[in-house]
């Protein structure tokens, strides 16, 4: 028997009727459906202390379940003291099992823990159905031990969709959990 994470499935079996007929889809390769997750973390003292870039690296290690991969500065910039090729982040794209599982995370265990938590933004899609969402604390999340972070730094989240609209997307993340301050539907979770 092979493994199907919780949220693949209640996307197969509740998300995409509900989708259909919302927005009154002929067939089910119509439905948006979320492609990847990306999530990217600056650090931008990482030109002073390089130890700041290997941390958010383990960290973001941590956070997504698969190795993440340092960014690079891509020109010198003295005014920073920047040079070309100095580590100054890091990155790492979800696909498949690890997508639905980290989301899972995020919405059920992360989200919550954040300070005075209303809902995340509704304004963050980029036109293209996308959309991204900026944390401020990298601790939110239950994998990070407190005692070995050294700086707090945040990330961006960023979940690309297949849908066509903005619409179509703030909708399918809605029903796939996601905490939006403006919810004028219900969302059973």
């Amino acid at each position: 028997m092979s493994y199907t994470p919780r949220l693949r499935a209640k996307y197969k079996d509740e998300i995409v009727p509900k989708l259909m007929e919302k927005f009154g889809y002929k067939t089910i390769m119509q439905c948006p459906r979320l492609e990847k997750i990306s999530i990217n973390q600056g650090v931008g003292l990482a030109t002073q202390d390089k130890k700041l870039a290997d941390n958010a690296l383990k960290e973001l290690t941590v956070i997504a379940g698969q190795k993440a991969v340092p960014t690079k500065a891509k020109k010198s910039v003295s005014n920073f003291k920047l040079r070309e090729g100095m580590v100054i982040g890091a990155r790492t794209t979800l696909r498949a099992h690890q997508m639905y599982e980290f989301l899972d995370r995020l919405v059920a265990v992360a989200l919550p823990r954040v300070r005075d938590f209303r809902g995340i933004s509704d304004k963050s899609f980029d036109g293209r159905g996308n959309y991204t969402l900026g944390i401020k604390e990298q601790i939110i999340f239950p994998e990070i031990n407190l005692d070995n972070v050294a700086k707090i730094t945040g990330m961006d989240i960023t979940f690309v969709t297949s849908a066509k609209t903005d619409s179509e997307a703030l909708e399918l993340l809605k029903l796939l959990g996601l905490p939006f301050k403006n919810q004028t539907t219900a969302v059973n979770g």
